[in-house]
């Protein structure tokens, strides 16, 4: 029982880290995004939060889990608020077989490749629950004509 605890321990804590890794990341590759492009349009870009601007993505991550949800009249509630989340795990449980260091994968899988090709085609149901969801889904005026 101790060493099952202490393998499930270490397989949390490999998702935590890898999480934490791919979020920080991501804010600041959207951040050299957004700085590129507002060189191309020749204006400044984000450079309000924190020195030259490096805290923009994480101010945005904040105003965007603070900020009171829209859901539309028709929609259904449920099935409109699981559709990010579907979308973000899915996209997440991807990583889970590339290895990011020699032997450092958090499931060691034979068949890694399909699972990429598997979870990857599976995210596009996130898209479609939220579209059905807000009853703005040319399918839904289809149906009601």
């Amino acid at each position: 029982m101790p060493e099952l605890l202490l393998t499930l321990a270490i397989i949390v804590g490999k998702t935590l880290l890898l999480i934490a890794c791919l979020l920080v990341f991501i804010a600041y590759i959207l951040y050299a995004d957004r700085k590129i492009w507002a060189a191309v349009q020749l204006r400044r870009g984000p450079n309000v939060v924190g020195p030259w601007g490096l805290l923009q993505s994480f101010a945005d991550l904040l105003k965007f889990v603070l900020k009171e949800p829209v859901i539309p009249a028709g929609a259904n509630k449920g099935v409109f608020l699981l559709a990010p989340l579907v979308t973000v795990v899915l996209a997440l449980a991807a990583w889970a077989v590339i290895p990011v260091n020699a032997g450092w994968a958090i499931a060691d899988i034979n068949v890694g490749i399909l699972y990429v090709f598997a979870v990857s085609s599976l995210g596009v149901y996130g898209i479609i629950m939220a579209g059905w969801a807000s009853s703005s889904s040319p399918f839904c005026f289809a149906w009601a004509l």
